[in-house]
């Protein structure tokens, strides 16, 4: 039996465009016990993964923000010992820098890497240092198939093609059951909104957001408008966009990743900027329009489904009329 270590920590978008490497290796070897190292805060998220025997939590966050605290320091040290008593068959640093790189090293197996920077993807030139094998890729890759092109090279597989049929193996009755305990009153059908971004140049105007609401609204739609960052920014613009809709507005609580996987999926559709809710909405293939402000669509948008709309790029923002002729060629409005 193949024992395989993933390791991919963060973020939210890079952890879902890297779930399709476990499907890709369960085809060629069935009982492969394939464990995942993540941020612990993305853990939970990795546990929904069909053929994941185990997340790994890594808490480098958590441990950056008490770095001279000797608590901190026997806690790593206890990481470090519970990594390196399993004895892998091949472990493969999916994101290509020094954290991950050093991280992996701690496990015991032969170390597989990205061999070059791919565009617009991290990359960071010392951890060639750390692997015992690089696997150069094409620079213009889009990020699922840089990663997929990766694990099949260092298993000594076929190189996989953007026309193969893509799973991210995600289990949406667990995730159902976690929207479920929540409890929320969710009007059907309801859209999902994802308006929020660390970065303002990935931003759709509110205006836009509060027209296109509107006229969902008035075909008999709901909108929910999820929130998770710890700062008060996002649920407040969540709340002010809610009032301009009404009663047919949710705003839901901060809600763990295993019950927002659960909510996109029950929706009509999710409309979003480049964030990683909306790139769970691709993943799962439900109804989903990505608007980009900026010429990456090409490396993260979702090609594997006729669901997923990809709209708008640094010369072209998506227009509301562009969002609207979207969802009706969805069969939603």
């Amino acid at each position: 039996m193949q024992k395989i270590l993933i390791v991919r920590v963060s973020s939210l978008g890079d952890v879902v465009h890297n779930m399709p490497v476990i499907a890709d290796i369960r085809r060629r070897y069935p009982d492969a016990q394939i464990d995942w190292l993540v941020e612990e805060s993305f853990a939970s998220l990795v546990e929904l993964v069909n053929g994941v025997h185990h997340a790994i939590p890594f808490s480098l966050r958590r441990w950056r923000k008490r770095w001279a605290s000797p608590a901190n320091w026997r806690e790593i040290g206890k990481f470090k010992r519970e990594l390196a008593a399993e004895k892998y068959d091949l472990v493969i640093d999916c994101q290509g820098l020094i954290k991950t790189a050093w991280v992996a090293s701690w496990a015991r197996g032969p170390l597989v890497g990205l061999g070059n920077r791919t565009d617009g993807a991290g990359f960071e030139w010392p951890v060639r240092f750390f692997y015992d094998r690089r696997v150069p890729i094409e620079p213009r890759t889009h990020v699922v198939e840089r990663t997929r092109q990766l694990v099949a090279a260092a298993l000594d597989l076929p190189k996989p093609q953007p026309t193969d049929h893509i799973d991210f193996g995600i289990d949406t009755r667990r995730a159902a059951r976690a929207i479920a305990e929540v409890g929320m009153n969710l009007p059907v059908p309801y859209v999902v909104f994802v308006h929020a971004t660390s970065r303002a140049d990935k931003q759709w105007p509110e205006a836009a957001w509060i027209e296109f609401g509107q006229a969902l609204v008035t075909r008999g739609a709901s909108i929910v408008l999820p929130w998770g960052s710890d700062t008060d920014t996002e649920r407040e613009t969540s709340e002010k966009l809610a009032k301009e809709f009404g009663a047919a507005a949710v705003v839901p609580p901060k809600l763990s990743l295993p019950a927002l996987v659960g909510l996109i999926d029950g929706a009509a559709a999710t409309v979003g900027v480049d964030t990683g809710l909306v790139h769970i909405a691709a993943a799962l293939k439900r109804r989903t329009v990505e608007l980009y402000n900026f010429s990456t669509a090409w490396r993260t948008g979702g090609y594997w489904s006729p669901n997923v709309i990809n709209l708008g790029d640094a010369s072209r923002h998506p227009t509301l009329s562009e969002v609207k002729t979207a969802l009706t060629g969805l069969g939603l409005l």
